[in-house]
């Protein structure tokens, strides 16, 4: 028999596509997982609704489930739950970070341009930084630059 917290623990090998050294599960990407008897489901909620990545992903989940001996399972994208970068856990955000994008903050759900302002240099933790775009190389992301370190770096958008 499974435990939620064991299949959790597992889908830590499913790696973001785009970013490989977060997990869907720091990411939150993994929305629930339910067992009933010897069939699971897991919910994944992508972080956009266009995301060219769930398809992967889900393939990743499935196969991790596989590979662990769980033959009777379901994994099932939804938007019952809706996704914000405060679902990042903390072990996410200082992955981010070493991975050298900036990460979100946290946020009540209130966006303005003072959000993706004042944001901290991942690499020296300035906060002597200018937004150049709020536009990235991905619609999670915004371009930046850190006056202390004299080094361009994105961010993971909050949102």
């Amino acid at each position: 028999m499974y435990t939620k917290d064991q299949i959790m623990n597992w889908l830590e090998e499913v790696k973001d596509p785009e970013i490989p050294v977060l997990s869907l599960v720091d990411m939150g990407v993994i929305t629930g997982i339910e067992i009933k008897g010897e069939k699971v489901k897991v919910e994944m909620t992508p972080t956009f609704a266009g995301c060219p990545a769930i398809d992967a992903m889900k393939a990743d989940v499935e196969r991790v489930l596989v590979k662990n001996g769980i033959e009777d399972f379901l994994v099932r994208v939804s938007f019952d739950t809706q996704w914000s970068s405060n679902m990042l856990t903390e072990r996410g955000k200082q992955a981010l970070k070493k991975f050298g994008l900036a990460p979100p903050p946290t946020h009540n759900f209130i966006f303005d341009i003072d959000i993706l302002d004042h944001v901290a240099c991942p690499n020296c933790n300035s906060d002597n930084t200018l937004m150049k775009s709020p536009f990235g190389p991905t619609l999670c992301r915004s371009l930046h630059y850190c006056n202390n370190c004299r080094q361009g770096f994105e961010q993971f958008k909050p949102l």
